[in-house]
């Protein structure tokens, strides 16, 4: 899933991608979702105080996001109200938490992050009298998801990550050449600052907290969204289920508890937060989940864009590989030239060239 957002009330716009496993819903209901957890934790107070005043008077809510949709994304009408009644609670805690002081973005962020997931959890064990949204925010808490966000307010960038998507700066030099400034790091095993927070965390369980190179020998990502496996206390992982719908019930994988599983939570939803200044010569911002990287090396992928933005592949010479070239030769070369450059033509943005 990816969104895109403008805030209204604030400065700044949102984009962000996001990775689910073991199912798409809480990919799908964190793509909804997180964008107006932060813009609501960038709100000052009296803003805040306004949009309360209006939901208890009945009165029209201000806008907060102005949303950049595709007209094939989708938006959870069954669980808007479920949606809008935590946002709310959560905007009511921070007028009650007011400090005077202004939130700064990378605090925002995590809050944020933080705070969704806290809900996603919560929402699971109380459950919702209707059958539906009941099974939903239970499907939502048991699956996962990674998450990789930009916030850009003028030349400020902030990239908020956990897991394993990344975000890339694409950086034209002086000559003309493109270079990558990494944005984000990976969450898994690769990366052993990650690997020694865990085992720092789980002091015990130094041999079997990363196994395999997966967490508990399972997980790849080292923080994700829900994943409430690999965060509830085994008895209230079986209470839940328990006493959940039937299709939760007869689902091997909600019954399954990790081994080597003693103290939780091992999984984090707090975010990495980096903040870039802007450059002149910082042209492009990607944000992309692990499949791209797996395949592609990030400075390829930073070329790729590059040129495609620029137009660079339309101006590169013919190579003729030495001087005895036949007629028949060279209008096969300018044809190969005009297939490419009709192929770069049908792409409507850099992502689909990208992936072609």
């Amino acid at each position: 899933r990816r969104s895109a957002a403008t805030c209204l009330q604030t400065r700044g716009m949102l984009l962000g991608v996001f990775d689910g496993h073991a199912g798409c819903a809480c990919a799908q209901a964190v793509s909804e979702r997180l964008f107006y957890y932060i813009a609501v934790s960038l709100l000052p107070h009296e803003t805040l105080l306004e949009i309360e005043h209006a939901v208890e008077s009945g009165r029209a809510l201000l806008p907060i996001l102005q949303w950049h949709k595709h007209p094939n994304d989708y938006f959870s009408k069954e669980a808007s109200k479920l949606y809008f009644n935590s946002l709310r609670t959560y905007w009511q805690e921070l007028i009650d938490l007011n400090t005077g002081e202004t939130t700064d973005v990378k605090e925002a962020l995590i809050n944020s992050f933080k705070r969704l997931d806290n809900d996603l959890s919560l929402e699971a064990q109380v459950g919702d009298p209707n059958s539906f949204l009941n099974y939903w925010v239970l499907r939502v808490a048991f699956s996962g998801a990674t998450a990789c966000v930009a916030h850009v307010d003028g030349v400020d960038l902030h990239v908020a990550n956990i897991g394993d998507s990344r975000a890339l700066l694409g950086v034209q030099e002086e000559d003309g050449s493109w270079s990558a400034v990494t944005m984000s790091h990976d969450h898994n095993a690769q990366n052993e600052s990650e690997v020694q927070r865990l085992k720092t965390e789980h002091p015990k369980e130094e041999k079997s907290v990363v196994k395999q190179d997966r967490l508990l020998g399972l997980l790849m990502p080292f923080r994700a969204f829900g994943d409430v496996k690999f965060k509830w206390s085994i008895d209230l992982q079986k209470r839940v289920v328990e006493s959940g719908p039937d299709q939760l019930n007869d689902n091997e994988y909600t019954k399954f508890i990790p081994p080597n599983y003693y103290t939780p939570p091992y999984l984090s939803a707090e975010p990495e937060v980096i903040h870039h200044k802007l450059r002149p010569k910082d042209k492009f911002l990607i944000l992309a989940t692990d499949g791209l990287w797996e395949t592609m090396h990030r400075q390829d992928v930073v070329r790729i864009v590059g040129e495609y933005l620029t137009g660079v592949h339309h101006q590169q010479p013919i190579a003729v590989g030495g001087y005895k070239v036949t007629l028949g030769q060279m209008q096969g070369l300018l044809m190969e030239r005009r297939a490419r450059i009709s192929s770069v033509f049908e792409d409507q943005n850099a992502a689909t060239h990208l992936i072609r």
